[in-house]
């Protein structure tokens, strides 16, 4: 029995509880619908936030955002709808929290904003001080604000440097801005007075469309394919512009900027390739620029005739290594042993040139020779030079041969023989001249002239005049005829000395002894003499 009475009071206070709990939340729903309701009270032109986000609007109100662009929040589109009455309104609102209650005036003063914190909403009222006024709160704002844009796009159209002008669908000029009409005023005479409709400076459907434009836009009302035009004033003077063209109702919204720099660069630019273009055309050099991405851009004819790639070839911007398989192909570079060689070899080939070091001669097997250099450009792309030194190779073969046959014949004489530039210097002697002064062949000539060589040939020697006498006839301080002379050696042999000056300004210096230079291999200098006085 008892235990039955106490279920039932348990049972009694949780059902209690229950409709205590139920009550709250009604009483919490009840008052979170009303603090997110607005009421009469709040105005005609109400505004409910939280945050940035809108809880509530009157009619008027969500008129006003309407008639705002639809981008960014409800709060950064209801600041745009108002800034132009209310330039302050930003920095103020930063401080409802903390007020909790902010009263803001136009700057007409004819409107004030009402701005209240309560329970973390902010409640916007837009009220106007002219009640009698048949318009209303809506009304007036929107009156103001088209006023104030219609303010803004009147001082952009007239004061900027674009030329913007309206045209009906006969080309008939129907509204112009002021740097179109001054324009179309440098046409009339000096006495006339500006005529309406104004010219039409630019005909439209003649103009040249740019690359990559668009022919048709996606929505008619947005702007058309970039187009450039130019006007040729009366004093023969060509003014360029690009024209941005959108289709209206009734015609079209034609706007000009003009571009009159950029013609003239490119135009410069177009000048200056093309006289780079005539000048490569005639080097001897083959001239290959490989861009950023290593495929061909530029080239000479001078390439295609050394390399015996076609035009066509050349013509479809090849890869560099495409461009040195090519070649490769056709025997017109060393080929290496392999084909991992042959890729080690482009390798090296385009990361020694890209640091401006790359040259390399390549020898052909059809006896060709080539001087191929790489450097870089500053836009990351590469320039290779290849250059025909088969003669320059061949010259320097033949000279080497001359100058080998020359040596050996001096070498076959018995007489001593040195030669000597006008500038003193020993530039050659033979094996004779080597045995009878005791030097070597390699030392000779090695930064030796004709002071060094003189006091050689006066320790070897008994004191003479002679050796200064060679002296004047190699620094050309005697007269150009041939002159000779008789020195003794220690040894006691007669040492006949003669110079003869050559047409091409050397000397050459002979030596030769009573017993020949065969003996002086076999025998010691004598110590020097007590009278020698070294020059």
């Amino acid at each position: 029995m008892y235990f039955q009475l106490a279920l039932l009071s348990v049972a009694s206070l949780c059902m209690a509880f229950i409709a205590i709990y139920v009550s709250a939340i009604l009483v919490a729903r009840k008052e979170q619908a009303k603090r997110t309701r607005l009421t009469p009270s709040d105005g005609d032109t109400a505004f409910l936030f939280d945050e940035e986000l809108l809880v509530d609007a009157t009619a008027e109100a969500r008129a006003i955002l309407a008639s705002t662009p639809a981008s960014g929040s409800d709060w950064s589109r209801l600041l745009s709808a108002l800034i132009s009455q209310f330039p302050d309104l930003k920095s103020r609102i930063s401080t409802l929290a903390d007020e909790e209650r902010l009263t803001i005036e136009s700057r007409s003063g004819q409107a004030t904003l009402f701005c209240e914190w309560s329970r973390g909403l902010a409640r916007i009222s837009l009220r106007s001080r002219a009640d009698d006024d048949h318009l209303s709160e809506f009304d007036r704002h929107i009156v103001h604000a088209m006023e104030q844009e219609l303010e803004t796009l009147r001082a952009t159209s007239e004061n900027g440097p674009l030329l913007i002008w309206r045209e009906h669908m006969d080309q008939t000029v129907t509204w112009a801005n002021t740097a179109y009409l001054t324009l179309a005023d440098r046409f009339e005479p000096d006495d006339g007075e500006a005529s309406w409709p104004p010219r039409r400076l630019f005909d439209l459907e003649g103009s040249a469309q740019l690359s990559g434009a668009t022919d048709e836009p996606s929505d008619p009302k947005t702007t058309k394919a970039l187009t450039r035009a130019s006007v040729v004033m009366p004093d023969n003077t060509t003014l360029w512009f690009d024209l941005y063209t959108s289709d209206q109702d009734d015609g079209m919204l034609v706007t000009a900027v003009p571009v009159d720099a950029a013609v003239q660069t490119e135009q410069d630019l177009s000048d200056a390739t093309q006289t780079l273009t005539n000048t490569f055309s005639y080097l001897t050099t083959g001239l290959a620029i490989f861009a950023r991405n290593r495929r061909l851009t530029h080239y000479n004819p001078a390439l295609a005739d050394l390399t015996g790639l076609s035009l066509d070839y050349l013509a479809q911007s090849p890869s560099l290594v495409e461009f040195l398989d090519k070649l490769r192909d056709t025997q017109m570079m060393p080929e290496p042993r392999d084909y991992k060689s042959w890729r080690q070899n482009v390798s090296a080939l385009e990361t020694q040139a890209q640091s401006g070091t790359f040259e390399e001669t390549w020898t052909l097997t059809s006896q060709v020779t080539y001087r191929v250099t790489g450097r870089p450009l500053s836009d990351g792309a590469i320039a290779y030079f290849f250059e025909d030194i088969s003669s320059e190779v061949s010259s320097s073969r033949r000279l080497r041969a001359q100058t080998e046959t020359g040596q050996s014949v001096l070498d076959s004489l018995t007489d001593a023989i040195a030669v000597f530039e006008n500038d003193g210097r020993l530039i050659m002697s033979n094996t004779a001249y080597a045995v009878l002064w005791a030097v070597e062949d390699g030392d000779a000539m090695h930064d030796v002239g004709i002071i060094e060589s003189a006091r050689l040939w006066h320790s070897k020697c008994a004191p003479s005049a002679v050796w200064t006498d060679i002296k004047d006839v190699v620094a050309g301080e005697s007269s150009d005829t041939a002159w000779s002379g008789v020195a003794r050696l220690w040894d006691g042999r007669r040492l006949q000395c003669s110079a003869s000056p050559l047409p091409s300004g050397q000397t050459v210096i002979r030596f030769a002894t009573d017993a020949g230079v065969d003996a002086l291999s076999h025998s010691s200098p004598k110590p020097a003499d007590p009278h020698y006085v070294k020059m």
